[in-house]
């Protein structure tokens, strides 16, 4: 097959990790007998520098010609902002311009890494989780926003139809999986809480097959670490989301471990069992880490992994995924690791080393 990639390196180690999920793509070129386009574009910090927008209109066209997008990562230090305008920014635009209103990353802790989370490993053996993320709604895009004669204000806003897309969606994949639905909300206090659990109710009796449950965020910070192999499907807005899949980072040892998915559209299969395609936009969960950028020290398995996402839900490429998910695998399970989840003190695999082991089993 013949596919068009938009590759967003952004900013930090954003570029780094992407090359290696190119190196990844290549291989599966010439191994499966594929043609993968790349083309890149700008984001971010680099965009504001050269073009004073974060998302230039130039990346815009480029993304909407594309048949999925991969980004690095976007952002300088914390609330840096740059000819007054903020690079988060871009990647907030980016999603709202695809579309992409579900955002999927899931959390498994291999075994061969039990030893190097902070957790004790009985805690989290066998933890396969997917976070499932509302991602276009919420305090990140309500209005108004903005601060006024030293008052600061954000809203949260939400609409049925935006909390029972998203809730169907979790519903849809828990029935792939161990058809559990965890509903993260803080009912008690937010009146847009209130409305999501009603309606996330209500999308759950058309799923009489999957368990539901609710809970309250805060409890739920708490039992995401005690308890971590209760949970198959965790649904939650765009806030709680972004927190909660940070904090089950520690599960898989490192964020630098975890894909994500942002979709426009169900994963799954169509009515004939073949793969549905999706347009999608793919990246780590971590961030730019502007620490270690050149170090070698960053972990591209979050970059890879999320190329395979790629391969399986915008291109219904299974095999190819599954190709690239064993080839990592073997890797960690062969005791190959990088700085993040190396054991304190014991030598580690540079960025591009761990990408040629996963090159060599593929």
């Amino acid at each position: 097959m013949k596919a068009r990639i938009v590759f967003l390196p952004g900013d930090g180690i954003g570029p780094e990790v992407l090359d290696e999920a190119r190196l990844v793509l290549n291989e599966i070129e010439r191994a499966f007998g594929h043609s993968f386009e790349i083309v890149e574009g700008e984001i971010g910090v680099r965009a504001i520098t050269n073009s004073g927008d974060p998302l230039p209109d130039t990346t815009r066209d480029l993304c909407m010609s594309g048949d999925a997008v991969m980004l690095g990562a976007v952002g300088g230090p914390t609330g840096t902002s740059y000819n007054g305008r903020r690079p988060e920014a871009g990647l907030l635009d980016l999603r709202t311009l695809l579309g992409n209103y579900a955002n999927l990353r899931p959390v498994v802790a291999p075994e061969a890494l039990a030893g190097h989370s902070p957790l004790r490993p009985e805690l989290i053996r066998g933890v396969d989780l997917l976070v499932v993320r509302e991602l276009l709604g919420g305090i990140y895009f309500g209005k108004p926003s903005d601060t006024i004669d030293g008052v600061a204000r954000d809203t949260e806003v939400y609409s049925e139809h935006e909390v029972r897309r998203i809730a169907v969606t979790a519903f849809t994949t828990a029935r792939l999986r161990r058809k559990k639905v965890t509903s993260v909300d803080k009912a008690n206090v937010l009146e847009s809480s209130r409305m999501w659990r009603e309606v996330t109710t209500e999308v759950g009796k058309e799923y009489p097959d999957v368990e539901l449950e609710h809970q309250l965020v805060d409890s739920c910070a708490m039992l995401l670490i005690t308890q971590p192999t209760r949970y198959d499907v965790m649904v939650m807005e765009n806030t709680f989301g972004d927190i909660l899949s940070d904090e089950a980072a520690v599960l898989a040892a490192s964020l630098g471990m975890l894909p994500s998915a942002s979709l426009a559209g169900l994963p799954g299969n169509d009515s004939k069992g073949k793969p549905r395609k999706v347009r999608g936009l793919y990246e780590p969960s971590h961030g730019t880490a502007p620490d270690i950028v050149g170090t070698g020290k960053a972990n591209p398995i979050g970059t890879i992994l999320s190329a395979a996402f790629m391969l399986q839900y915008s291109f219904g490429l299974v095999e190819e995924a599954n190709a690239v998910n064993a080839a990592v695998n073997g890797v960690i399970e062969a005791g190959h690791r990088t700085a993040d989840i190396a054991a304190r003190g014991a030598g580690f695999s540079t960025t591009d080393h761990l990408t040629d082991l996963i090159l060599d089993r593929l």
